[in-house]
């Protein structure tokens, strides 16, 4: 079986793979005070909840957009599982061609994403991922990862706004019924989603001028996607999971030669 994980900035995504089937899925809160031994009996507690020893995982592949986690993980993962795990980065093939300036700026999540995408819906596509940060990624009909933008997280935007007033409360992110509302809490929510979704909505409709990819699939991903994309008619494609089968993707595009 094989693991993937995906260290982000707030959450810490994992998934056990057996073949192209999702066995099972994890998450883990960020947390850059761990060690790789708290990390380690974390992983193999939640594993054993369901049914997976750790000697079931025979490979690992991980992405990741918090460098002061890097190495805390692939220390895990050397001693828990004792193989060294395959790292997206500079050097890994992902069948696209990265179209940008400089290829090692792009994050490893945004290649994940652009992969899984292009592999599973085709080109051209935009992908739209929300969560600390917002990224906007494009891919033409040919493969290649032409570029975006990153723009704030929808949980950020919250905590900025409240963090950064001196009445204004903590709010969950849920959204109110109505666009007009009638306190200060829902005032906020109405706000910053309703906000929000403008935002995603304005660029997808930029990104699609400038590109001419009029036809382009919107695909969204993160977990904060449903919340602004079910709203909004720009959005074509809710995929939760597109992070993780991208991981798989690109695992079984740099093995396959082994395996010949």
């Amino acid at each position: 079986m094989l693991l993937v994980i995906d260290i982000g900035n707030t959450n810490i995504k994992m998934a056990v793979f057996d073949n192209d089937e999702i066995v099972m899925s994890l998450r883990l809160a960020t947390a850059v005070g761990k060690t790789s031994d708290e990390y380690g009996l974390n992983v193999k507690e939640l594993l054993a909840s369901g049914g997976i020893k750790l000697s079931d995982i025979t490979a690992v592949i991980m992405s990741s957009v918090n460098p002061n986690l890097n190495y805390t993980f692939e220390h895990m993962v050397m001693y828990y599982f004792k193989v060294r795990p395959m790292i997206v980065g500079a050097g890994i093939k992902t069948g696209l061609h990265i179209r940008y300036t400089d290829p090692k700026e792009v994050g490893g999540d945004r290649i994940v994403n652009s992969v899984a995408a292009y592999r599973t819906y085709g080109g051209p596509v935009i992908v739209v991922d929300c969560g600390t940060a917002t990224t906007f990624n494009v891919i033409s009909e040919k493969g290649e990862f032409l570029g975006g933008l990153i723009s704030f997280g929808l949980k950020t935007s919250a905590d900025a706004l409240s963090g950064c007033t001196a009445k204004l409360p903590k709010i969950e992110l849920v959204a109110p019924p109505e666009i007009v509302c009638r306190s200060t809490i829902t005032n906020m929510q109405s706000g910053i989603i309703n906000g929000f979704i403008g935002m995603v909505e304005h660029i997808i409709f930029k990104i699609k001028e400038e590109t001419g990819y009029a036809d382009a699939k919107v695909v969204a991903t993160g977990g904060l996607s449903e919340l602004i994309g079910r709203d909004s008619p720009a959005i074509d494609i809710f995929d939760r999971t597109l992070t993780l089968r991208g991981l798989n993707m690109i695992y079984k595009l740099n093995t396959a030669r082994d395996k010949q």
